[in-house]
């Protein structure tokens, strides 16, 4: 193993030495390199006359880049944009996350966390903390009903057994019954568990209450209690798009943050859902733990572990996305384009759950909970889902995802609010046209 990644063991074992025995092979041999980016950075901060260690091309001194990229850009200088960025990510983009953190989520502010280390979107960076904390054979508990890639990330890349239990009780909330029994049957088999949860939840919509979130932190709290090494992963694609009043406003992980030494809680997030740029690719990984002392050299071990593994991933994440992440949170009219865009998806789940009141839909579906992000799900009832996303699509041109034998998912973000009402005319006009043809 490298002396640095052992140099970042021991400093993990001295502050917490559960955590330690959480990461995967993989994330014990995981450090950041020193070698031409430790030079690079030396010679940045000392080379004033000449420094030949950057691998870009300058020219007169400034990058060198072509005008019709420079065009495109024209707001932010080159060098601001076009050179590497830091594995880490941009130190003022971290720092204004985490800031942006507390501010979401008042629980943290009295609470330590770690620098998010920036990943190319949510997706990299459940794959990166796939890397760092998933073993070949470890089990990953998860909802029956899930967004598909975590089975790619988590179970075909990394070998992990997915454990399921079914996510709505006969009341359509949370199911904490199976929830809690999920959780205990996999920690009496197994020294240490990953638990990955999601709100707001895709495919679904729905976001727990605060009493859920109270009893999911004591159930999980209580399992690290009794010895079992606990990994809390959630995934807040969709944070703060909360549209109803019983929702939970902050994130677990402001609950579960030092809650005990054997529960390590980490945040996936970032800007695609949050700040509308999808296809800018920024996402972010942050730390909760609880430990002996200060936790500051804990994180920072943690981050340079993974921050190794986006450089022997990705190398880093595109500048220039971050750099207009940064500047957009900067903005003095961030705030108002936030809410003006959430009150407009607000105003669309208001319109499907007014649609769906009426009784003519009942003989062909119900709806799943739902109260926040993207998405809701429709249980049919008299057809396959397979069969009605097939015959929608070639006879209306309605396209729609079908989940398993009765499961269909609306993504009601991205459609109009006027055209709400003929769309579930549509979905039931295709139930209708199947039944007939029984």
């Amino acid at each position: 193993m490298n002396p640095l990644a052992l140099e970042l063991n021991q400093i993990i074992e001295q502050c917490n030495p559960q955590i330690l025995e959480m990461l995967s092979p993989v994330g014990k041999s995981l450090f950041f390199p020193k070698g031409i980016l430790s030079q690079s950075a030396e010679a940045k901060e000392k080379a004033h006359q000449i420094n030949a260690t950057i691998g870009i091309a300058k020219e007169s001194g400034h990058t060198m880049c072509f005008d019709s990229v420079k065009a495109a850009i024209s707001d932010i200088p080159p060098a601001e944009c076009l050179t590497y960025a830091p594995s880490y990510g941009l130190l003022d983009l971290r720092t204004e996350w985490q800031k942006a953190l507390r501010t979401k989520n008042p629980s943290l502010r009295s609470k330590s966390i770690s620098l998010p280390v920036v990943t190319s979107g949510v997706t990299h960076g459940i794959s990166i903390f796939a890397d760092v904390w998933v073993d070949t054979g470890d089990v990953v508990i998860l909802p029956d009903m899930m967004w598909g890639n975590y089975n790619m990330i988590l179970s075909v890349r990394h070998g992990a057994r997915l454990s399921h239990y079914a996510l709505f009780d006969d009341r359509d909330g949370f199911n904490l019954k199976a929830f809690e029994q999920a959780v205990r049957t996999e920690a009496a088999a197994n020294p240490k568990i990953v638990v990955l949860l999601n709100f707001p939840q895709n495919p679904t919509g729905y976001t727990i209450s605060e009493d859920e979130a109270r009893s999911i932190t004591q159930i999980l709290t209580r399992v690290a209690e009794e010895g079992t090494r606990v990994i809390v992963a959630m995934d807040d694609a969709y944070f703060g798009l909360f549209y109803e009043p019983q929702t939970a406003k902050e994130s677990l992980f402001a609950h579960l943050c030092g809650c005990h030494p054997n529960l390590l809680a980490v945040k996936l997030d970032g800007g695609t859902k949050e700040h509308f740029i999808w296809g800018l690719r920024i996402g972010f990984i942050t730390y909760g733990a609880a430990g002996a002392g200060e936790l500051t050299p804990l994180y920072e071990a943690l981050e340079k572990k993974t921050a190794g593994g986006v450089r022997g991933n990705i190398s880093n994440v595109s500048h220039l996305s971050q750099r207009i992440l940064l500047n957009s949170m900067r903005s003095r009219a961030n705030a108002a384009e936030k809410a003006e865009k959430f009150e407009i998806l607000k105003a669309r789940a208001a319109k499907v759950k007014a649609v769906l009141a009426d009784p003519k839909y009942e003989g062909a579906w119900k709806p799943y909970p739902f109260n926040s992000g993207y998405f809701m799900c429709l249980r049919l009832k008299t057809v396959t889902a397979e069969a009605l996303r097939v015959h929608l699509l070639d006879q209306y041109g309605v396209g729609l995802i079908a989940l398993g034998e009765h499961d269909l998912r609306v993504a009601f973000s991205c459609i109009d609010e006027d055209q709400l009402q003929l769309l579930f005319d549509t979905i039931l006009k295709g139930v209708q046209d199947l039944e007939a043809a029984m």
